[in-house]
């Protein structure tokens, strides 16, 4: 009888004890490690990104550079800001703090969990007016990168309950992913009421994320696949030296080449994939969508607030859309026009003046990739911002006037840009 209990609850008291001896081992990934920084540095993976181990690491240095977007700092070519600094020896690495579906609410995820690490920096942050749709981040996008780490380590900080907190509160509790877990729901409760969650919770929570903490130092390379093989490669393609009219003219040449065979100056692969069957469905199909109302808005400020609080510098990039194509789509320009009027001063009144706006670069020839995303002539474009930017990385703030009783509210997220004064 014993011998048959053994065999059926053995396994499962071995694997028990198992999993405690890796838990509490001294064993863990060496996030301290030049070259394991350095692959997760462009890998946008997910583990790296909802985790902090490796991150803060490699921001404890000088060596990387946060640069925040989406999908766009996937796509990498000979202008992407990563191959630009490692030929040209600019004394950094940017750090891509981003994947296809992130936006605000991540990002400020993301910012808020390194806390002193983004302290007295520069950053770079790429807005694509695509994230500003009605309901704000997706679902889907949002359960894909969101940290039960980081949501705890902002919730364990929390000293007294802000606006900007409250706020946060309130957005996360819209996502079913957040609401499967009792106790964190209830300590979310508290915060929008404007209390500091209950001491019990307080407690169990601090077991949880130190669980938490030890994962993200075993696992958080897991999965982990580098864009560095793609990087060097795009590397050789680049002119020994930087000159502004040998990398335009080759811009160019790239450009023509990969979007030959469509009318949309788009990538050609793209096109006959994502494209090319489904014309009948796209024609006009975007003429009703708008960049304008949307709570990203507000999310957006989450973000601003937290640059502030660590008095980090940042340059803001808001791509454009490609003319030939949202032509044939029907999605307006003026619209997007109002989209960039409406961010900007959202930026410019709260002192972020640092803006590349290239929302007027739409009908530029190889200035996109695709459809939405930064091309040969855009990466470009961006580098010549980005590169007088980045010369003295410490930050050159001045004091900012953050606004959140109006950036974080309704008013300011229906807000028609036509009517700002």
């Amino acid at each position: 009888m014993k011998k048959k209990l053994f065999g059926i609850f053995g396994p499962i008291l071995l694997a028990t004890v198992l999993l405690v001896l890796l838990f509490f081992s001294p064993f863990k990934i060496n996030s301290n490690d030049p070259k394991l920084i350095k692959a997760a540095s462009s890998s946008m993976a997910g583990n790296v990104l909802r985790g902090n181990s490796i991150t803060k690491e490699a921001l404890s240095t000088d060596n990387y550079v946060p640069f925040f977007g989406s999908s766009e700092l996937s796509r990498i070519s000979p202008f992407h800001p990563s191959v630009l600094a490692e030929k040209y020896d600019r004394g950094y690495t940017p750090f891509l703090m981003g994947a296809p579906g992130t936006q605000s609410l991540t990002q400020f995820m993301m910012m808020q969990s390194l806390g002193n690490e983004l302290k007295d920096r520069k950053v770079v942050f790429i807005i694509s007016p695509q994230w500003f749709v009605k309901q704000g981040i997706k679902r889907d996008y949002f359960d894909a990168y969101y940290s039960p780490e980081q949501t705890l380590n902002w919730l364990l900080n929390l000293k007294k309950v802000q606006a900007s907190d409250q706020y946060l509160a309130q957005r996360l509790t819209h996502y079913g992913v957040v609401k499967k877990d009792e106790r964190l729901e209830r300590m979310l409760d508290a915060v929008m009421d404007g209390q500091l969650p209950d001491k019990t919770d307080i407690t169990f929570s601090k077991l949880k994320l130190n669980m938490l903490e030890r994962e993200d130092e075993l696992f958080s390379t897991i999965g982990m696949i580098s864009k560095q093989d793609a990087i060097d490669k795009n590397v050789s393609a680049l002119p020994e030296n930087y000159d502004q009219h040998e990398l335009n003219t080759l811009a160019n040449r790239l450009g023509k080449r990969a979007t030959e065979g469509n009318e949309f100056g788009i990538q050609q692969r793209f096109y006959k994939q994502r494209i090319k069957p489904h014309m009948n469905l796209l024609a006009d199909s975007q003429k009703n969508w708008d960049y304008r109302y949307s709570p990203e808005f507000s999310d957006f400020q989450l973000a601003l607030d937290q640059l502030a609080k660590e008095h980090t510098d940042a340059l803001f990039i808001i791509p454009p859309v490609n003319g030939r194509w949202a032509k044939f789509t029907g999605l307006s320009d003026e619209m997007l026009q109002q989209f960039s009027n409406k961010i900007k001063y959202q930026l410019t009144s709260q002192g972020f003046t640092n803006i590349a706006d290239y929302t007027n670069q739409q009908n530029t020839p190889y200035f996109m990739q695709d459809t939405i995303h930064l091309g040969w002539k855009g990466w470009l474009a961006a580098d010549q911002k980005v590169a007088p930017f980045l010369k003295d990385r410490k930050s050159q703030a001045e004091n900012y006037q953050i606004n959140n009783q109006y950036f974080l509210s309704k008013e300011w997220q229906e807000m028609n840009p036509g009517e700002i004064k």
